[in-house]
Formats: C-alpha cells, sequence, structure tokens
C-alpha cells in the first residue's frame, strides 16, 4: 500500500511540474508571443475604431498577425495555448503587454500637454483628422 501511494504521489508530482499542453509544431519564443499578444490587442482596439482607416492602408485585422509573423492560425493557436497552460507565465507576459500599452497611451497625452503649454488650442484628436 505504501508503495502504491509513492507511486501515485511521483505521477501528480510529474504531471504537475511539466506543462500539459504539448508544445506546438512551430514554437515560438516567448518574446514573439509577446508581441503578438501586443499588436493583437492593438488591432482588437484599432479595428473597432479605426475599421476604415485600416481598410484604406491595406491593413486587414483577421490576417495582419499572420502575415507579419509568417505563421499560420494554427501555429498562433497551439502557441497560445501552450503559453497560457503556464500560468505564472502566461501573466508575466500579459504584464509586459499592458506596460507597453500604457507607455503608447501616455506619448499622446504628453504631446497634448505640450500644446496646451504652448498655447495652442487644438485637440490631439484635431491633429489625426
Amino acid at each position: 500500500m505504501k508503495k502504491l501511494l509513492i507511486v501515485f504521489l511521483g505521477i501528480i508530482i510529474t504531471s504537475c511540474s511539466n506543462n500539459p499542453v504539448p508544445k506546438p509544431d512551430k514554437m515560438l519564443s516567448e518574446e514573439v508571443m509577446e508581441d503578438i499578444m501586443f499588436d493583437a490587442s492593438i488591432l482588437q482596439v484599432a479595428g473597432l475604431s479605426m475599421a476604415q482607416t485600416l481598410a484604406k492602408n491595406g491593413v486587414d485585422p483577421n490576417t495582419y498577425i499572420y502575415e507579419k509573423y509568417e505563421i499560420d492560425s494554427l501555429t498562433y493557436h497551439q502557441n497560445q495555448k501552450y503559453y497560457a497552460a503556464d500560468v505564472k507565465k502566461y501573466k508575466k507576459m500579459h504584464k509586459n503587454v499592458l506596460k507597453r500599452i500604457e507607455a503608447i497611451e501616455l506619448v499622446p497625452e504628453a504631446k497634448e500637454k505640450d500644446s496646451l503649454k504652448k498655447g495652442k488650442t487644438k485637440s490631439l484628436a484635431d491633429d489625426l483628422r
């Protein structure tokens, strides 16, 4: 009985320490996956608010990631699933993506504050039109 318990505990420990999702056929590095997550986030927001502008510039939000990173949807989804299975790593990747997004959001605010200091009344939205 004791041997059976030891074997059972060994199996549990081994299975918990390994990622339960198999490695993708085409493994993307953590950095590349972070870049993809960042671009996907930006595209998701841009797709909602700037669909016409994206289309005018020849950007199809549905295929942009695949074309830019020269991957297919299977590779993307396999890697997404693989990294998501490692909660600590995935959380760290999301934090890094959020930092990058916050850095982008701060840039327009700084430009707008500078233009207000110089006495310009035109908003940043007017500059983008």
